[in-house]
């Protein structure tokens, strides 16, 4: 690239000159390319190390003088390619001009301005397009990357760090670049070189440890390999991002959707060192993630910058300690120490911020006011102005219904206050929702088990009394801390969710302390349309709810009439047509109709909407990811924390059986309802940590019985039992009847266990246990389980093809592994298509991953037995269409495997047939058809058409005829078959299964070929033999073999002349061609040939001549046919003929041969049966394809080399 002129005193210095003229210089760095000796070396291997390689590309261009000692560095290149275009740009452009300068000022003055005016007009060009961000060096280092690796410019570097590489025990120094899809790492110390390149996609294990051989190292495991690195400057940043990118790998391999960097995050004052766009994007992502998780905020919401400052809690009459966090919806305060206080402000609660005044005591305080007369007293800010400014900037952007069209921010006064309009009937509770519903729509409006006691008498009992007790203690617990999302949450409120949420306050503390009344207050009537729209939609979804409707507790009347089914449906299918990803999965009816006991209906969906894609990520798609994830941390935990029941439990089996059904329903499905309800409130507060808690509590409790087991169904009836028999003894309603309770009771029940003292002997044991610390564990495991099921993904696609290919199973194996990395490089370099359009994770697995015509032409190239030169794209190109069956622009592997199975393993027979469609349509392409015919038209648009039209006329009137007899031949023929209906209704049956039949395509069932295809099938198999040993015999056989073919067809076709002049509809038709009828043998083989590809046909012989010379090669033969083929080589003979022969090269539309007469003719040269009878190992070709990368990198090097050749 051009660079701005800088000065160079030492010219010599570590560089070597390769071109030189008068004025300019081109020069490369001594220990880049090969040879240099021991300082070429010592160069290289100094550039690695210390990084000069980064900021110094390998040539460069520098101007001199004849008088002057100094040079000017005017461009430099990372490859011989890009410097040789600046090379000879400056000799064609400028050298010229600047040799009739007298003053050696001007020319530099001259180039100077030039090079200048270059780089301003490409900086010009680039203002519309995306302006970089990243510093200078970090765009060499990213340069580099992709020459060293092979990278296209799809390929973003995230970061690179100087390490080293253990490989075996030797370490390697030298730089390792974590790119967005890959682990590189590239080392030249000597003369010695070590290039390595893991996608993060196959990284199986990532691990940060410190061992004896391995000190502070980083291990990366994937199926096959480890890989250390250590060294590192800063160990933990380089991990982190290692875990950041392996995740976006797993999403990838999980959702099949690209990396997408954020486009609006803001600018950076100035240029940071050696910091990426990239690496900015990832570190704001995780921040965001921390933020969403800590306060229960949505997907969307983005952190704008955080502070630390003191809260004034005027419960505890204190300055709380914390840090203030700023997002585009919420002001959000969380305390230093661990539960003592937390508060979220959402913004469209917000009605004044000002500063107050500052004192010795208060220094930089703001105040915040609430719509609801709540006041909130921050300090100890440290740049309260900026603050202020970004609140009231977030303020005018945030929506709110009831202000209409006012703006949220009219007034800033000078005590520096921003406040909103108030209004007082606005609060937070104040979204209208019913009129949101369709008028018809019978809605549930409050939970239900309110409407089932609404008419039950007033109990006085002391349960009832424990429950009003409850109540009270959070009316007082609202009034002391606030009510609704401003509420100061702090240790006094968990003490009163594990003392158990009162049946009527459960909905709406469910509601707030999940996260989703923001959710539902930022989308009045959301939940309104989606009911609407998804009202009469039938898919798998819908079908599976309908199914599992009726199994949602119907041990509990709520749901034992209309009323609760329908609305569980709605709720349901409301969410399956939200999120079709998810759609519907087993046991979110379970979840569901709890939460729509306690919450009115539309509640209930935004807390489905909060578990699905916030609180259990990942649990209820298809593959239940999120479930296994955490079955893997459970299995984790127990090791931590019960070793020795770990060991026993693994040994059995049993853990893994267990967890994934009291994950999945949090406990609603293995214990009565009653007590996991109570659960249900601890999670919604506390998070996933608190089923972690429980479920190794209980594990604790059965420690000695289950070790006493000796199989995994004693072990599974233990821990049933024990679950069936938690109770909840304080709980109000009548209890209802757990239906795996009174199947495992048996005749001498456990004891009863208290849910409450469950609760606590989990908090006391298992307490310690951090959110942070299961999020670490949650990656570590998800990594294992994607892997674990794209492993079994693999197995159940090779077991299905097992019985339609015979391929083995490591070979199978080894293409669905080329098949689908094809596949994921569309996902992250791009396409024509979206990957998400080609992943359909409802399909069976061998049809879920789909590649483009592109890509399937590389695996052809790399993988067909087929070769054909310059026409392989071509036949790859028609192989495609001939296995798109549907028609979607895209191949799945099942019929991937299928093209080629037929190549490799068919008789040759199959492979005869295969190579036969792929010459027909569909396979052959409209616009190949059209080229023929236009060539056709060029030869023949001089002769007269009165007959064709004339027998076009007599055609249409025949067929005119024979389809009035055969429409009044149908017409009775349907009169009768519907009498038959009538009568029998098996006639459907008949039909149904008739279509059902596999229809087995026999030899004669292939349409005919004509004339044009056949010449195509001969310029295919002339390319297919020109690399091979026998390539003579072949071309040979190929000649003996058209000739015979040409006369079958000319044989066939009089038959069908003389057929047509017996008929009288057909009388008019045009006479065969007389110039085709003379003359047989090898002379009139010559001239068909010649006639087929519309080329000067060979001069003709006599039959004698023809009959007795053998001696002619095989080169002549074919070339008497003049085939049009790239690959002719210089040495073959040409027989030329006249131009007046020129009429006779017209395609014969009557010429055609079947399938049939192709496999005779071919079966009568031995050597065109050994070719499509020998076996074929793909083993070699597979290797060669995994090896594509290395090779390309190898020959880029090389033709460096040979450039370097060409220019000395």
């Amino acid at each position: 690239m051009w660079i701005q002129p800088e000065e160079v005193l030492l010219a010599g210095a570590l560089w070597v000159s390769e071109r030189a003229n008068p004025f300019f210089i081109l020069q490369r760095r001594r220990g880049h390319g090969r040879g240099g000796g021991l300082s070429g070396l010592l160069v290289g291997t100094l550039d690695v190390v210390l990084d000069s390689s980064a900021r110094v590309a390998p040539y460069r261009i520098l101007l001199q003088t004849a008088d002057s000692q100094i040079y000017w560095n005017i461009a430099s290149g990372s490859s011989r390619k890009e410097i040789t275009e600046h090379w000879d740009w400056l000799e064609s452009n400028l050298l010229q001009t600047i040799s009739i300068f007298d003053n050696d000022e001007d020319v530099t003055t001259f180039v100077k301005g030039k090079i200048s005016g270059i780089i301003a007009e490409e900086n010009r060009l680039k203002q519309g397009e995306e302006q970089e961000e990243d510093c200078g060096k970090f765009r060499e280092a990213e340069l580099k990357m992709r020459r060293l690796f092979g990278m296209p410019d799809e390929e973003k570097l995230v970061n690179y760090y100087s390490c080293s590489f253990w490989k075996g025990r030797v370490p390697r120094q030298g730089w390792l670049y974590l790119s967005v899809n890959h682990l590189c790492f590239y080392s030249f110390l000597l003369g010695k070189e070590v290039t390595l390149v893991v996608q993060w996609s196959e990284v199986t294990q990532l691990e940060k440890n410190a061992t004896l051989v391995f000190p502070e190292s980083v291990r990366v495991s994937t199926r096959h390999t480890e890989h250390f690195f250590s060294m590192f400057l800063n160990i933990n940043d380089t991990f982190k991002l290692m875990e950041q990118l392996a995740n976006i790998a797993m999403r990838q391999l999980l959702d099949n959707e690209a990396f997408a960097a954020d486009r609006s995050l803001p600018k950076p004052c100035k240029t940071l060192k050696n910091v990426s766009a990239l690496k900015r994007d990832l570190d704001a992502r995780a921040k965001n993630e921390r933020y969403r998780t800590m306060f229960r905020l949505t997907q969307d919401e983005r952190l704008d910058g955080h502070t630390d400052c003191t809260l004034w809690t005027p419960f505890a009459k204190m300055h709380v300690v914390g840090q203030l966090f700023i997002s585009n919806n919420y002001i959000c305060f969380n305390s230093r120490e661990e539960d003592l206080c937390q508060l979220i402000i959402p913004l469209r609660e917000v009605s004044i911020v000002e500063k107050a005044d500052s004192s010795s005591v208060l220094p930089c305080p703001v105040s915040i006011s609430t719509k609801n007369k709540m006041n909130f007293l921050f300090a100890n800010l440290k740049d309260r102005d900026f603050l202020v400014q970004r609140i009231s900037d977030f303020l005018q952007r945030t929506p709110d219904s009831s202000w209409g069209d006012t703006s949220p921010l009219s007034l800033i006064g000078h005590s520096g206050s921003s406040s909103a309009p108030s209004c007082p009937a606005a609060g937070s509770d104040s979204v209208h929702r019913g009129r949101h519903y369709h008028a018809a729509l019978p809605t549930a409006s409050q939970g239900l088990l309110q409407l089932y006691h609404r008419d039950a008498p007033e109990d006085l009992g002391p349960k009832a009394m424990k429950e009003k007790m409850k109540e009270e203690a959070w009316n007082i617990h609202f009034s002391e801390f606030g009510r609704g999302v401003c509420m100061y949450r702090t240790s006094r409120t968990r003490e009163l969710v594990l003392n158990g949420i009162p049946e009527r306050l459960r909905g709406e503390l469910w509601l707030l302390f999940s996260g989703a009344q923001n959710e539902m207050a930022t989308h009045p009537g959301y939940y309104g349309d989606l009911v609407e729209q998804a009202m009469g939609l039938c898919s798998l979804a819908t079908e599976e709810i309908e199914r599992d409707l009726h199994r949602s507790m119907p041990e509990h009347r709520a749901f034992q009439n209309d009323t609760g089914i329908a609305a569980l449906r709605r709720v349901l299918t409301a969410y399956a047509h939200r999120n079709p990803g998810i759609g519907y999965c087993q046991a979110m009816n379970i979840v569901t109709s709890v939460l729509l006991l306690y919450c009115p209906e539309e509640d209930a969906f935004w807390l489905l909407v909060a578990l699905c894609e916030r609180m259990l990520p990942d649990y209820y798609n298809t593959r239940v990811v999120g479930a296994l994830v955490d079955q893997g941390v459970f299995e984790e935990l127990t090791r931590a924390f019960l070793p020795l029941l770990h060991e026993h439990m693994q040994a059995l089996g049993v853990i893994s059986t267990i967890s994934l059904s009291w994950f999945l329903t949090l406990f609603l499905s293995v214990m009565p309802f009653d007590s996991a309800v109570l659960l249900v409130d601890c999670f919604f507060y506390e998070g996933i940590k608190v089923i972690f808690q429980v479920a190794l509590a209980v594990l604790h409790d059965n420690m000695d019985a289950l070790l006493s087991c000796n199989d995994e169904g004693e072990a599974m009836t233990i821990l049933g039992r024990y679950l069936d028999n938690v109770v909840n003894k304080q709980t109000v309603a009548p209890p209802i009847p757990h239906l795996h309770a009174l199947l495992t009771s048996g005749d001498d029940p456990p004891p009863e266990i208290d849910i409450f003292d469950l609760i606590k002997s989990s908090y006391e044991k298992f307490g310690s246990l951090r959110s942070d610390v299961i999020e670490q564990m949650r990656f570590k495991q998800r990594l294992k389980v994607i892997q674990s099921l794209e492993d079994t993904a693999k197995r159940s696609v090779v077991r299905a093809m097992m019985t339609e290919s015979a391929f083995s199973i490591e070979e199978l194996e080894e293409l669905y592994c080329l098949f689908k990395s094809k596949h994921m490089t569309s996902c992250y370099w791009g396409s024509s298509s979206s990957a998400a359009e080609r992943h359909d994770p409802s399909l069976p697995y061998l049809e879920q991953y789909r590649i483009d015509p592109a890509q399937f032409t590389q695996l052809f190239a790399a993988l067909a037995p087929w070769t054909c030169g310059g026409h392989t794209s071509a036949l790859s190109a028609r192989l495609f269409r001939l296995l798109d069956q549907n028609q979607d622009g895209l191949v799945n592997f099942k019929e991937f495997i299928t093209g080629l199975s037929g190549m490799y393993h068919g008789d040759m027979t199959e492979k005869l047939k295969l190579f036969y469609k792929l010459h027909l349509p569909p396979a052959l392409c409209p616009e190949e058809a059209e080229s023929a015919l236009e060539a056709t038209h060029f030869f023949t648009e001089d002769e007269p058409r009165e007959s064709s039209f004339l027998s076009d006329l007599a055609s249409l009137a025949q067929q005119e005829v024979t389809s009035g007899e055969e429409g009044m031949d149908e017409e009775d023929e349907e009169k009768k078959v519907s009498e038959e209906k009538l009568k029998d209704y098996r006639y459907y049956l008949r039909m149904w299964a008739k279509e059902k039949e596999p229809k087995t395509e026999t030899i004669k069932d292939l349409p005919r070929m004509n004339q044009e295809q056949f010449i195509d099938v001969c310029k295919t198999l002339y390319n297919m033999f020109s690399e091979e040993p026998q390539e003579q015999q072949l071309y040979h056989a190929i000649a003996t073999v058209a000739s015979l073919l040409l006369r079958i067809g000319e044989v066939g076709k009089k038959f069908n002349n003389g057929s047509k002049k017996s008929d009288p509809a057909t009388a008019q038709a045009p006479p065969p061609d007389p110039q085709r009828q003379g003359g047989a043998g090898e002379a009139q083989v010559c001239r068909a040939l010649a006639d087929a590809q519309l080329e000067p046909a060979a001069a003709q012989t006599s039959d004698e001549e023809a009959r007795d010379d053998t001696s002619v090669s095989s080169y002549s033969v074919v070339s008497t046919g003049s085939l049009q083929c790239e690959d002719i080589g210089d040495d073959t003979v040409l027989i030329g003929g006249g131009e007046s022969r020129r009429r006779g090269s017209v395609l014969d539309v009557d010429w055609s041969i079947t399938f049939e007469q192709v496999l005779a003719s071919l079966l009568t040269e031995p050597a065109l049966v050994d070719y499509f009878e020998r076996k074929r190992d793909i083993q070699n070709k597979m290797v060669a394809c995994k090896a594509q990368r290395a090779v390309e990198r190898k020959t880029s090097s090389a033709s460096d080399h040979e450039l370097t050749h060409l220019s000395t």
